[in-house]
C-alpha cells in the first residue's frame, strides 16, 4: 500500500503531520477539502531535513534504546 504524507502547518499555533491513504475515495475527498482551507498549506514533497532523515534510516543510522527512560536521557543531552 502506498501512502502520501502531507504536512499541515497551523500558523503560530502548532505543526501537525498527517498520513492520508490516497487509495480511498473518502481520504481523497478529505484531502481536497483540506486544500480549500485558507489557514492550511499542503506540502506534498518532503523538505530537505525530512529527506536526509529518511536516507539515514535507510542506511541504518538509527539509535536504539532499551526503554523510554533511556530515550529521554539521550534526548536531554
Amino acid at each position: 500500500m502506498f501512502f502520501l504524507t502531507f504536512e499541515i502547518y497551523l500558523v503560530l499555533i502548532d505543526m501537525t503531520y498527517i498520513t492520508i491513504d490516497t487509495h480511498k475515495k473518502q481520504a481523497l475527498l478529505f484531502l481536497e477539502y483540506v486544500k480549500t482551507l485558507s489557514f492550511v498549506t499542503v506540502h506534498q514533497e518532503p523538505n530537505p531535513t525530512t529527506l536526509k532523515a529518511m536516507d539515514e534510516v535507510k542506511k541504518g543510522k538509527t539509535k536504539k534504546h532499551k526503554n523510554s527512560k533511556d530515550l529521554i536521557s539521550f534526548l536531554k543531552k
